[in-house]
């Protein structure tokens, strides 16, 4: 009996970062509970039916690379999948995939169920317990609103936007969570008892209408490609053009009536006090902050295989449900929509970011973590990297091992976090490839090469990943060792016909070829065979590092001289404040973030080359 209440760790909330800690959690030898308000929301895509889109995709990647189930699930659910920003360099191209949604929940939902080291619970948390000792305090565990007692000595807390949320219509405003779930009522006050900061952030979503009520001869079709590489290493080819979505635009009748009803808009009437997304904005906010648009663009896009339900990307609202009908209806196509599920706004709660380390615990309570939306994120790609990382530094900690902190210049994922820990965000944070300074080398294309050996080294990444990353490792060695290989003239002569440019007849290189930006690797490789042991996306990665090496090799070098002092370690009792020759809003700033090397001191604002430099000097006495 007291085994069904004992657990090495416990994850609230089973949205896409719960289902990624408690996967790392119980995948590295944890026994691990879940509890979630409902068992019918395990990986719910309550908003966009997608996953992926810019630096979205490279999450998913680096997700995979370190051994987590977001990049399987998809590839095993998508309907549509496009390559975003193909025409642009290799750093800002991402896959995006339309997703089927329910089957995506039931995937993620068997996936939990079948792993022998979780327990799936349908419970709401009540009450996170603490204990003290010597002097400091540590979480032993977890109360539900029925009674329950479960103990734990990690808890990681995923509440996405459940947490006190409040879904918005117009005037309207219900306690519940998104896509009519029952919300997280109580768990607020326990954190505010445990004195963490409590923040309100706001999002919402558009409005799902039925396909047949929808004249889509009006709209540009948008296909998906087929011969893209997946999400996961592990999925092979997948096919990306089973489902069509369709592009549209609204107009200036759209837009006269948001403009007059504006005054029931619950983010412009008052209603609403949250601080939404900047980079997801509603149809109202895209008005009111672009009055000279005379149109917006959107996509609709099926909900699934077995539903005609469509989601409109784009347009999402709080305007009023009658409001809505009239605002869809003057759109090119939807003269005669029917709206099966009306858009909303919600506002949920969520924490101060700064309150974490960089392994996602929190600085004053020992073995609890905070992972997703509950951090101030937007985004399911945010918050099951998030999970991840909190469930691998969970486990970490369990065991006794150091733990996984991934460098801002490794990954996406160690962008995000240092910017959640470090800077703090005051609005829904979005992952973005201009926050990656290194982002030429921080490739979804290459995301295994990065991630795979750390993530097999915390034990969540198995053999197979390994030994697939072992193979392609080898076969871009070999290709490498080809590149002085002189390149026969046939070859040439089949290139130049292709391309119009001239080549010269003789003395060109593989090296040469591959870096004249006009020749693919698909033509190369039609008219020499040299590197046919490469796979399609295998030959893209090796064009890349070869074409872009003198970047690639000054980004190194930078990041190398950068490195000692980012490396720098402090402690987090440093006494900042009778540290002398610390400006005072540094020694605050400092105070308040408690970092752990000098450079995350030198990225929170308000700290000063000059502040860093004082900080160097008394680290070397």
């Amino acid at each position: 009996m007291e085994k069904d209440f004992e657990f090495d760790g416990i994850v609230i909330g089973a949205g896409h970062a719960g289902t990624e800690a408690a996967l790392a959690l119980a995948r590295t030898g944890m026994r691990t509970l879940v509890l979630s308000v409902s068992l019918d929301n395990i990986g719910w895509l309550a908003c966009n039916p997608s996953i992926g889109g810019t630096a979205k995709g490279h999450l998913v990647r680096e997700i995979d690379a370190l051994g987590g189930e977001m990049g399987v699930a998809a590839d095993k659910c998508l309907t549509n999948l496009r390559m975003l920003n193909s025409s642009k360099g290799p750093a800002v191209r991402s896959l995006r995939a339309q997703i089927d949604k329910y089957k995506y929940h039931a995937y993620m939902k068997s996936v939990l169920e079948n792993e022998p080291n979780i327990v799936l619970r349908q419970g709401e948390a009540k009450e996170i317990l603490i204990e003290e000792e010597n002097g400091s305090r540590k979480v032993s565990g977890v109360t539900t609103v029925f009674g329950l007692t479960y103990r734990a000595p990690t808890v990681i807390v995923c509440s996405g936007v459940y947490l006190g949320a409040d879904i918005i219509v117009g005037d309207v405003i219900l306690p519940q969570g998104p896509a009519g779930f029952p919300r997280a009522s109580h768990l607020t006050q326990s954190l505010l008892g445990l004195g963490i900061e409590i923040r309100r952030f706001k999002t919402g979503t558009p409005a799902r209408v039925h396909k047949d009520s929808v004249d889509l001869d009006k709209l540009e079709i948008q296909r998906g490609e087929d011969g893209l590489y997946s999400f996961s290493a592990l999925s092979g080819k997948v096919r990306g053009s089973r489902e069509i979505c369709y592009l549209g635009y609204t107009n200036e009748r759209t837009h006269d009536v948001i403009r007059n009803n504006l005054h029931l808009a619950p983010k412009y009437n008052g209603t609403i006090k949250g601080t939404g997304p900047r980079y997801c904005p509603s149809i109202e906010d895209k008005i009111v902050k672009f009055p000279d648009k005379t149109r917006h663009s959107f996509f609709l896009e099926p909900e699934g295989d077995g539903t005609k339900e469509m989601y409109v990307q784009g347009i999402s609202t709080g305007l009023p449900a009658s409001v809505q009908v009239e605002m869809y209806r003057t759109i090119d196509g939807f003269e005669n929509v029917h709206i099966m599920r009306d858009a909303y706004a919600i506002e949920y709660d969520c924490i101060n970011s700064l309150e974490l380390l960089p392994t996602l615990e929190h600085k004053r309570i020992g073995g609890l973590y905070f992972a997703g939306q509950v951090n101030g994120t937007s985004g399911y790609e945010e918050a099951a990297a998030q999970g991840l990382v909190a469930g691998v530094n969970a486990s970490l900690r369990l065991r006794k091992e150091p733990p996984m902190i991934l460098r801002r210049s490794g990954s996406y994922i160690g962008v995000m976090i240092d910017d959640l820990v470090t800077v703090g965000t005051d609005e829904p944070y979005r992952m973005m490839t201009g926050r990656a300074e290194y982002r030429l080398s921080l490739r979804q294309d290459n995301a295994d090469e990065r991630l795979t050996p750390e993530g097999f080294r915390v034990g969540l990444a198995g053999k197979k990943r390994m030994s697939l990353l072992s193979k392609k490792t080898k076969k871009l060695g070999k290709a490498k060792s080809l590149l002085s290989l002189g390149a026969p003239r046939a070859v040439i002569e089949g290139i130049f016909a292709e391309t119009g440019n001239p080549l010269p007849l003789s003395g060109a290189t593989l090296g040469g070829l591959i870096k004249r930006p006009e020749i693919t690797p698909a033509m190369l490789m039609r008219h020499w065979d040299v590197l046919d042991f490469l796979s399609p996306h295998e030959a893209e990665s090796f064009f890349t590092d070869v074409r872009y090496s003198g970047y690639l090799d000054r980004q190194e070098k930078v990041r190398s001289q950068t490195e000692r002092v980012e490396d720098m370690p402090l402690s987090p009792d440093t006494d900042y404040m009778g540290m002398h020759g610390l400006r005072m809003e540094a020694r605050e700033k400092l105070c308040k973030v408690r970092p752990l090397t000098v450079g995350q001191a030198s990225r929170i604002p308000g700290v000063t080359p000059a502040d860093v430099n004082v900080l160097i000097i008394k680290i070397g006495k």
